[in-house]
């Protein structure tokens, strides 16, 4: 009895403690769900399941035929994200319209409506089998998921084809102009900070930046360039040890790569091995070649942070020479850390992101001015590409002698 009774009480106790949690919670204006969802993970992968209208009976009387069934198409839509598609589809179900059916008033059954879905711009979308469907990178552009159904005629008994059925995933990749790769704790956030408008969580431990963020960098002319800080990488991330491997593919769409290092070295618990600051030069070469290989053929800009603390000059003295050859300081290093090709840096900068304001002047220049050097690169390499085809099509082509 006296078990009962304090069971009892003990109970009441707790219901008491969650309703005043509660009150104080609503009473803040920071109800704990609205909390909850405001500090939910960054969303950058959905499945969603769509499906095509089905096409609309024929009428074998009149030889009438039914309406073809709507399509589903994808529309890439600026300033959204997939949270914010998510809210639109909670059920990530998709479906149009059916065609409709013939009948003696109306001999062409009419079509079904087309069902298009707002979708973030830099949509890329797979099917199950993860075969590429298409890529939206470029806002109001379209791409169709799930084709409608034929409507009932002759060729198939009168009788409507059902739509195509199938889930896709919608996989979201950044597409900003520069991207920060480094080792936890290296001061990418501190940089990103510091040279945009961006404000991200700033702190001494590892793993602060725990979703991507993005910045803007606005000069006295007005131009706009975008950057985004993604969570550190660590050794083993393109084996998804760590965040960093999932967010990998945020700097495929990059035209810059930023490398962000540590002049004092990095070491993320005393169980892992300390490595250099060359050592996570030549770390970061490997994560990005396992992951994908073509990586470093982008344009890189090899940033190291720090340069305020004690004997960090000396430090880069050490490795200046191997971080300007970078290929053989790569050969000297064992296999399961050695790289088969190493990226070509357009630049060496040595700053103090925290307490340099200079530096971060001259690390926006030297970003502005490798983009454009690239950019014009690029463009001449189209031009001749397309000068060479044309001289190809022009030239003169005689009789063949059979």
């Amino acid at each position: 009895m006296l078990n009962t009774t304090m069971n009892h009480f003990l109970k009441k106790i707790l219901i008491q403690t969650i309703v005043r949690q509660y009150s104080v919670s609503k009473k803040n204006g920071k109800p704990i769900r609205n909390h909850l969802k405001q500090n939910s993970k960054f969303l950058d992968s959905l499945r969603v399941h769509v499906r095509g209208g089905a096409g609309g009976f024929g009428f074998p009387k009149y030889g009438g035929e039914g309406g073809k069934g709507g399509d589903v198409c994808l529309v890439a839509t600026e300033d959204m994200t997939l949270k914010d598609f998510l809210r639109k589809c909670p059920q990530k179900r998709i479906r149009a319209e059916m065609g409709g059916n013939s009948h003696s008033r109306c001999i062409l059954g009419p079509i079904g409506e087309d069902k298009k879905v707002n979708v973030p711009v830099g949509i890329t979308v797979y099917d199950d089998q993860n075969v590429l469907i298409g890529d939206l990178n470029e806002a109001n552009s379209e791409l169709l998921v799930a084709k409608g159904g034929s409507g009932g005629n002759k060729t198939n008994g009168y009788c409507g084809v059902k739509g195509e059925s199938r889930s896709v995933k919608l996989e979201l990749k950044l597409i900003a102009d520069i991207g920060l790769v480094g080792f936890p704790n290296a001061g990418k956030s501190t940089l990103l900070k510091a040279i945009s408008n961006a404000k991200p969580k700033i702190a001494s431990y590892p793993f602060t930046t725990i979703r991507p963020n993005i910045g803007v960098m606005l000069y006295d002319d007005l131009r706009q360039i975008s950057m985004a800080d993604l969570p550190g990488l660590v050794e083993g991330a393109h084996c998804n040890i760590g965040m960093g491997h999932r967010f990998l593919r945020h700097v495929e769409r990059t035209k810059l790569l930023v490398f962000v290092v540590d002049i004092t070295g990095f070491q993320l618990s005393p169980k892992y091995k300390f490595r250099s600051c060359l050592d996570t030069v030549v770390l970061l070469n490997k994560e990005l070649e396992l992951y994908k290989k073509e990586l470093l053929d982008k344009p890189a800009l090899l940033v190291i942070n720090k340069m305020d603390t004690e004997g960090a000059k000396e430090k880069y003295l050490e490795i200046k020479d191997q971080l300007e050859n970078l290929d053989d300081a790569i050969s000297s290093y064992p296999d399961e850390i050695k790289s088969s090709k190493a990226i070509k840096f357009d630049k060496i900068l040595k700053i103090s992101a925290k307490n340099e304001p200079d530096d971060i002047k001259r690390v926006k220049t030297v970003i502005r001015e490798l983009l454009d050097v690239n950019e014009e690169l690029n463009n001449n390499i189209e031009n001749n590409i397309s000068l060479q085809n044309l001289k190809d099509q022009l030239k003169e082509r005689g009789p063949v002698l059979v």
